[in-house]
């Protein structure tokens, strides 16, 4: 299937590790060159190099987000040699303070970092895709957004500011070409995940094998519909979906990729 992103230059925040590496990988795999952004040179440019050496094509912008400073040097790293096509907001940090630990200063600074870095990149990147009359945004958000738990309020918060964000900026770029949409993924796996489950597994009987730990621990934290974490690869490849012309006539809406967590319509 072409899904005709060849040509289309991508910036993905947040993509020299974790689920932005693998949106950046997968869209550069289907022909989009992308443009790895993250704060540390080095874990950058490794990423780009083998997304090169496969045979795709990366460049590197090093910034931090939470800044304007920041922003604006990765603004202008992605935007020297060309267009910016698609924007992937999702470079941001999570907290798992309690109302009781997270004090005022937290929730500013992650609201910053989570909400304001996002508006950043959206102020730079967006004029100049007006004037291409097409345009991808992607906003990587969370199910906390729609079902809040108790715990770390704040980090719950900023998950639905982005969701409430992305809908407002559809309505704004009604007949522009350019779509804003949220991919919100559930509980997905990954080293960090699979280092605390392993941690947290003779606390609660989940028994050695990394498996069977997954499995009972998704049946007693995550209960959903397919009894499993879900994989950074497939929120990328939701997030390629919604890059792709077969989702010209998607804009303000929430691509829920997990697993049937969320239990509302």
């Amino acid at each position: 299937m072409d899904i005709q992103l060849k040509g289309k230059r991508a910036l993905i925040t947040g993509s020299s590790s974790g689920l932005g590496e693998a949106i950046a990988k997968m869209l550069a795999s289907e022909g989009a060159m992308v443009i790895i952004h993250g704060r540390n040179l080095k874990r950058a440019e490794d990423i780009a190099a083998e997304i090169n050496a496969s045979g795709g094509s990366a460049t590197v912008a090093i910034g931090d987000l939470a800044t304007d400073e920041g922003a604006d040097a990765v603004a202008t790293a992605a935007l020297s040699s060309g267009p910016v096509d698609i924007l992937v907001n999702n470079a941001g940090v999570t907290s798992h303070k309690s109302w009781g630990e997270a004090s005022t200063e937290d929730w500013l600074a992650l609201y910053n970092t989570n909400v304001v870095s996002y508006v950043r990149m959206i102020q730079r990147i967006v004029p100049q895709m007006k004037e291409l009359g097409w345009g991808r945004l992607i906003h990587i958000g969370g199910g906390l957004a729609i079902q809040p738990i108790k715990e770390q309020p704040h980090y719950n918060a900023t998950l639905a500011a982005r969701h409430n964000m992305s809908v407002s900026l559809a309505r704004q770029l009604k007949e522009t070409g350019i779509t804003s949409n949220i991919v919100s993924p559930g509980a997905i796996i990954n080293p960090m995940v699979e280092q605390w489950l392993e941690r947290a597994a003779p606390k609660f009987g989940w028994g050695t094998d990394m498996e069977e730990i997954k499995y009972k621990a998704v049946q007693e934290l995550i209960p959903n519909d397919t009894s499993r974490f879900g994989t950074p690869e497939e929120i990328a490849g939701a997030v390629v979906y919604l890059c792709s012309r077969f989702a010209d006539y998607i804009s303000g809406s929430v691509l829920r990729v997990d697993g049937g967590t969320i239990r509302c319509l």
